[in-house]
């Protein structure tokens, strides 16, 4: 039978008696009990669950569900009892303080309560699928003298097994500069703050303390990251860093690391300083290695090559030592490799052998006649005349810088005012310039008609030598015996011949013309000396006057001696 039709049937029937068939209400009456029963099931756990915290309900890690307030303060306090701290030590170890140890245990104030009374028992089957997690601030406390005790017990509290810290530092100094010596952070605890991080890790019922972590060591003052002492290095090694390399002519000198890490300081406040006193003394050292001023000076003349050496020597290379020391300190502040000469207050013109090197003026005072050379050429040469000797203005002899030169000058003294067009000098108020109104240069004029001391030369000399000369530049001065010009030679000869023969016969007041002619003579060269013709008369004169001399010491006797006594005569 279709369903449309059963259908059908059974409206009819229903209309015929007015009663629903069997199975309907069976099914009506099932569903009426079944919602019973679950309300009734539903209304037991809500009443259960009024003492009891609802299933699926954990407080502060613990689960509830199920449990009384007492059973949930019971099962935290057995948690209690079971806890344990492990202290984790430098050094990879560890050790542990039990609760028990500690007599630790739960403080209870009601906590536990309010979480139930806020609980609603109505929602229990939402608990019974979804967990519900309540916060707990569990509060413990523990036996302070039993902590102290525990603690003092701790193998890491013995002093047999605590290393004393020891701060980082700067190593010596190395090829490789300086570098940090690490601290030894030790193993010493630092009890007051021990004690206190263990009693805030067991209030919060913590598993695990690290020590180091908790700042619970004695550390080094100066540790690893100290920031001054890393600042320190890094300034150290700047300095160290420095290499200078000296350019001095051929020789090489190098100021580098190892040197100057003689030279620094450091203090407890991790400051550096160089040494002035160990800075001053290398710059002394370089000026004695490199210094030319003030020392005797060798010159190959231009009189065949002769030799003179040249003595009194203001001319040369001078350190300026306070400059020096100044860059050297400017040059540790910057660092790196640098390549420079050394500060110089007055310099030369090689470093070579000869300071002075091929290009100077040399002045034969003994000749009265110079030459200019410049990198090894001639320039000009020239008599002249020098300082007058009779009246005690002798030029002296020296190397001497130029000082400055300067056209149309007027050289003023005591008893001469003297315009000149060319004015170089070199030795204080000595120089060379142009004389017009002197007619003649050279021969032995300046032996009784010379200058003030000044080299005076002809105007068309002077102006050549100022013309290829400025301020420093060498003037050589010196004396060479036999170089003077045949006529010289002659009239000197002639003047020692005449003073022979001026000595006449020869008498105790002869001695002064003979000291003098001596004297004359001696200072001749040995090619004039053969120009003296009558020099036997003064061997012969010497002779005579010894023996004059000789018989009246024994004539005169002595102050002290007894004159013979006077005899009479007799008839």
């Amino acid at each position: 039978m279709k369903k449309e039709e059963q259908k059908v049937t059974e409206q009819k029937a229903e209309k015929k008696d007015g009663k629903k068939p069997f199975y309907r209400k069976f099914i009506f009456g099932a569903g009426i009990s079944t919602i019973a029963g679950v309300g009734i099931l539903y209304f037991c756990f809500v009443a259960y669950f009024q003492s009891h915290f609802c299933y699926g309900t954990v407080i502060g890690g613990i689960d509830a569900g199920g449990k009384t307030v007492e059973e949930v303060k019971q099962e935290i306090l057995e948690e209690t009892r079971r806890y344990k701290l492990i202290l984790a030590e430098r050094e990879g170890k560890t050790e542990e303080i039990s609760g028990s140890s500690i007599s630790l245990q739960p403080v209870f104030s009601g906590e536990i309560e309010q979480l139930f009374a806020r609980q609603n028992e109505f929602a229990w089957p939402l608990h019974a699928f979804d967990r519900v997690t309540l916060d707990l601030e569990k509060t413990v406390a523990y036996d302070e003298a039993e902590l102290e005790k525990v603690i003092g017990e701790l193998n890491g509290m013995q002093p047999e097994n605590q290393r004393e810290p020891v701060n980082a530092s700067c190593s010596e100094y190395t090829e490789a500069g300086y570098v940090l010596s690490p601290a030894d952070y030790g193993t010493v605890i630092d009890r007051e703050k021990f004690t206190a991080a263990v009693g805030a890790a067991v209030l919060s019922l913590t598993d695990r303390l690290d020590l180091d972590e908790a700042d619970c060591y004695v550390d080094p003052a100066v540790g690893d990251d100290h920031a001054e002492l890393l600042a320190m290095l890094d300034k150290l090694n700047t300095y160290v860093s420095t290499t200078i390399r000296y350019d001095v002519g051929e020789e090489k000198e190098v100021l580098d690391g190892a040197l100057i890490s003689g030279w620094l300081r450091t203090d407890e406040n991790f400051q550096v300083t160089v040494d002035a006193e160990a800075v001053t003394s290398y710059v002394k050292e370089l000026a004695d290695k490199y210094n030319t001023v003030y020392k005797a000076k060798k010159l190959k003349t231009s009189y065949n090559d002769a030799e003179v050496t040249i003595t009194a020597c203001p001319y040369g290379w001078k350190l300026d030592n306070s400059g020096e020391a100044a860059q050297i300190m400017a040059d540790l502040e910057s660092g790196g490799e640098i390549k420079r000469e050394p500060v110089f207050a007055q310099k030369a013109n090689s470093h070579g052998e000869n300071d002075y090197g091929d290009s100077y003026v040399e002045i034969n005072l003994t000749a009265q006649h110079l030459f200019l050379y410049k990198e090894g050429r001639l320039i000009v040469e020239s008599d002249f005349v020098s300082g007058c000797v009779a009246k005690g203005y002798a030029t002296p002899p020296g190397a001497y810088p130029v000082n400055y030169i300067t056209r149309d000058a007027v050289l003023r003294g005591e008893d001469y005012v003297t315009p000149v067009n060319f004015w170089m000098p070199f030795n204080g108020g000595i120089g060379m310039h142009d004389l017009t109104s002197r007619r003649a240069f050279g021969g032995d004029i300046y032996k009784r008609n010379g200058s003030h001391g000044c080299i005076n030369l002809p105007y068309t000399a002077a102006q050549t030598i100022f013309e290829n000369i400025e301020a420093g530049f060498p003037v050589l001065l010196y004396e060479l015996p036999g170089s003077q010009s045949e006529s010289v030679k002659r009239n000197e000869a002639i003047t020692v011949v005449n003073l022979i023969n001026s000595i006449g016969i020869v008498t105790l007041e002869s001695e002064t013309v003979i000291v003098s002619a001596r004297n004359l003579y001696n200072a001749l060269d040995a090619n004039t000396k053969t120009l003296v013709t009558n020099y036997d008369v003064l061997v012969n004169a010497e002779a005579l006057l010894a023996q004059m001399k000789a018989a009246a010491d024994a004539v005169i006797p002595p102050p002290d001696a007894e004159l013979p006594v006077e005899q009479p005569v007799t008839q």
